[in-house]
């Protein structure tokens, strides 16, 4: 009997495209069904009660939510083209910095994006820093896993989109030139093959970002 795999997601979500990314390097086929977080659909609150959010992977009726559990899930139940590596170290590494960005990361440059004057002053303070520690680990390597995609660089795979996007909206050099390795691990992400036709189109990514941003920046 075929595989039933269903992926509750939106257009834009980053952690959606992680889910994304992951199925498609397994070769994993799957209905992706978009949903409206302004009115969310039945069949989302069933599968995620508690959350209530996106995003969800439904597989043989059973549902798994939030994407880092979701990413290791799929690692766990399709062996080809791990996303993990076999050594324990080495995926502690991995997991270790798919907590960086979650922890460290994805709240600073949301702050920086929602925040103004000393806030985000300091917020950019703390992304140079965070940075520094993200260029230093990629020193001699391809992607965060050596050298083909791993679970790290699926969770960090927005920065490769994202970054350039709020850019444009709030006119800030948000990764410059003092982190080659980034930025060459940003461009190498973007255009692998398996990645390169998933990404939202920009326009609208724009016209998205521009409205949250000006709601938290209203002309004075």
């Amino acid at each position: 009997m075929a595989e039933e795999v269903k992926l509750f997601k939106t257009w834009s979500t980053p952690f959606g495209l992680r889910v994304v990314w992951a199925l498609k390097l397994k070769g994993i086929e799957y209905e992706s069904i978009d949903e409206d977080l302004s009115n969310k659909s039945a069949l989302l609150l069933q599968y995620n009660p508690v959350y209530k959010k996106v995003p969800v992977l439904v597989h043989n009726g059973k549902p798994v939510s939030e994407s880092l559990v979701i990413l290791e899930y799929i690692d766990e139940t399709w062996n080809q083209n791990p996303l993990l590596p076999e050594d324990p170290f080495e995926r502690a590494r991995q997991r270790f910095w798919a907590k960086f960005n979650e922890e460290k990361l994805l709240p600073t440059i949301m702050a920086i994006f929602t925040k103004e004057g000393k806030d985000r002053e300091e917020a950019m303070a703390a992304w140079v820093e965070n940075l520094k520690f993200v260029e230093e680990e990629l020193k001699g390597k391809k992607f965060f896993g050596s050298e083909k995609i791993g679970l790290a660089d699926l969770v960090f795979g927005w920065m490769a989109n994202l970054i350039g996007i709020f850019e444009e909206v709030t006119g800030l050099k948000i990764v410059d030139e003092r982190y080659p390795l980034l930025l060459a691990w940003m461009q190498e992400f973007y255009e692998h093959p398996v990645i390169k036709d998933t990404w939202p189109p920009h326009d609208k990514m724009i016209i998205k970002w521009q409205a949250l941003y000006e709601n938290y920046h209203p002309a004075k």
